[in-house]
């Protein structure tokens, strides 16, 4: 089956397709789906899938067929199948991006084919859940692309604010192995008065250097923070498609029923 969707990012034409080449970074977009390597135009991955009680993990491969920078096109092949023997499937999709005012608009292709529990849907229910799940790529993608080229790692906030409040009150910072301005001066700074009593004076206490900026750890943007919940995306479209059927046929029923209910009194 084919499906067609559109949708506009906004980006420009230039980020959105250094976006769209970064696997690595929009493969956890897709709700489920793990990058486990890239080698070159191919690479391999999995898919969880839940269907009501049913959990499956499709492993499967790809790779990029054209990507062409001229025309902004992405074409990507990839196969899979159940571990447990619950289907296959397999999809070729094709990606045009153009420019779209400040933005840029993505036409995508999807040539899909599937076999077993998930093929029961029809070409129309698959539809509805493909746009359903493209809406939760999109904003991903979105906010991956919004933000241009992968910024460097941040010290850790609160680092950082440990750091702030480790500073001497002109706003200088104490550096480890440094002592602050109140120890610089020492006990010489305050010797006995002149014809008075020396005096004890305690030194000051020990500077407490600046909490090292810990590096935030560099995540590996390879897997989706959750499983694709078939269920959730299915059921809402169904209600929606067969829900006034369902209602009338309920209707016919319980009219039927009370009529029989009357002709026994």
């Amino acid at each position: 089956m084919e499906l067609k969707h559109h949708f506009v990012v906004p980006s420009s034409l230039e980020d959105t397709w250094h976006s769209f080449n970064q696997l690595e970074d929009i493969a956890p977009c897709f709700p489920g789906a793990t990058l486990t390597s890239v080698s070159g135009e191919q690479f391999t991955g999995t898919v969880k899938v839940k269907l009501g009680p049913i959990a499956m993990i499709y492993t499967g491969t790809g790779e990029f067929l054209e990507r062409n920078q001229e025309t902004h096109t992405v074409v990507i092949s990839a196969t899979g199948k159940d571990k447990r023997g619950n289907g296959t499937a397999g999809a070729t999709v094709t990606a045009v991006l153009t420019p779209d005012g400040d933005g840029t608009a993505v036409d995508v292709t999807t040539d899909m084919n599937v076999t077993g529990k998930p093929a029961q849907f029809g070409r129309g229910v698959i539809q509805d859940i493909s746009d359903k799940l493209l809406e939760q790529f999109v904003q991903c993608v979105i906010g991956k692309a919004g933000g241009g080229a992968p910024s460097e790692i941040e010290p850790d906030a609160g680092a950082s604010a440990a750091s702030a409040g480790s500073g001497t009150a002109t706003g200088e910072v104490a550096q480890p192995g440094e002592p602050a301005a109140g120890a610089a001066a020492g006990p010489a700074a305050v010797g006995p008065a002149a014809g008075s009593a020396a005096q004890v004076v305690e030194p000051p206490a020990a500077p407490v250097p600046a909490a090292a900026a810990a590096p935030a750890p560099r995540s590996a943007p390879l897997a989706s923070s959750s499983e694709l919940d078939l269920g959730s995306a299915v059921w809402p479209v169904l209600v929606r498609r067969f829900g006034p059927v369902l209602c009338a046929a309920a209707v016919v029923v319980l009219v039927a029923w009370l009529v029989r209910r009357r002709g026994r009194n």
